[in-house]
């Protein structure tokens, strides 16, 4: 490779500092998203007044139908991901692979989602943002009419859920782990848990 060839680097090969400028805003950024981790309760908070604050500012100004609609289209793909496992129970044989179990005896094997709970926050709050920058510009505001969209969200949110729900039924699995058994050790005496 010959020198000047790799991203954010210059002519002489040293980097340059408008590469070295988004490097270190990409460090600052991840930074904090390692910081926010541990904060669901929050980190979704802030979402939601986002979504809040999006849907406040198209109803001011009466326009941006199609940008809220690919809003919810795009966020109703991430539910679904998020409600789907990783390996699909339908695309395994029966004599193939690990299977879900089906018995109170049986081996627990927690659910491992397709898009984890902090990747779903993520991706659901850059989509916010994106749509709210779209709102600053007058070449997204398509004229429609907007009841017919909002229709057949509707009806695409409910034929998608009542396949994801069969297929939820069908091969047994629970996306949520609320209510589910959970298993420790030891108790807080220090002494092994009876079971």
């Amino acid at each position: 490779m010959s020198e000047g060839d790799s991203v954010g680097e210059s002519i002489h090969g040293k980097p340059s500092t408008i590469g070295s400028f988004f490097t270190r805003v990409g460090q600052i950024y991840q930074s904090w998203l390692d910081k926010s981790t541990p904060f669901s309760i929050g980190r979704w908070g802030v979402t939601l007044s986002l979504t809040a604050i999006y849907m406040i500012r198209v109803y001011i100004l009466q326009g941006w139908y199609i940008v809220t609609y690919a809003l919810g289209i795009y966020h109703l793909n991430l539910f679904i991901a998020f409600l789907s496992p990783k390996v699909d129970p339908s695309m395994l044989d029966e004599d193939e692979g690990p299977a879900l179990p089906t018995k109170q005896n049986e081996e627990f094997r927690p659910f491992i989602r397709r898009l984890p709970e902090f990747k779903f926050w993520h991706s659901a709050t850059k989509g916010i943002v994106i749509a709210m920058i779209c709102t600053f510009f007058e070449a997204f505001n398509v004229p429609v009419f907007w009841p017919i969209l909002v229709m057949y969200f509707i009806m695409l949110f409910c034929i998608t859920m009542k396949r994801q729900i069969k297929h939820m039924v069908k091969y047994r699995y629970l996306p949520f782990t609320h209510g589910k058994r959970t298993y420790r050790g030891k108790e807080d005496t220090g002494k092994p848990f009876a079971s």
